[in-house]
């Protein structure tokens, strides 16, 4: 999804948050991701491939729930925090929010659709 779109229908920044009932980050396929190697470490991308099941979704991700199974022990690389951010992206914590919630609506936007539910309900609470 393009900024300048965001920008015209949202006129601030939102506070990033985890939203219920979307999963799209647990969508892992890893053609999706190509540049997996230059901000995982070893150990966390063989994890990374263990967890993508056949579908290219995480095998920890409940389709019927829309929930981790896992939430609480996810790993490090699934966990949206300012300090894996700057580890892994080089993102200061100044721009954390604004970066991560970018992540989340291209992320929404690959796997849903730029105009579905999941988006416009992503957007409505963070905004």
């Amino acid at each position: 999804m393009k900024n300048s779109r965001l920008k015209a229908k949202y006129s601030k920044v939102g506070k990033w948050q985890c939203i219920s009932d979307c999963g799209a980050c647990c969508n892992l396929d890893p053609e999706d991701r190509p540049d997996l190697a230059e901000y995982l470490s070893r150990d966390e991308l063989e994890l990374y491939m263990t967890m993508v099941g056949d579908d290219g979704w995480c095998i920890n991700y409940d389709h019927d729930e829309r929930k981790c199974q896992i939430y609480e022990e996810r790993p490090r690389f699934c966990r949206v925090e300012p300090d894996n951010f700057k580890d892994m992206y080089g993102v200061e914590e100044a721009e954390f929010n604004e970066f991560a919630v970018a992540c989340c609506q291209q992320q929404i936007a690959g796997v849903y659709g730029e105009d579905s539910a999941e988006l416009e309900h992503y957007n409505r609470e963070i905004y």
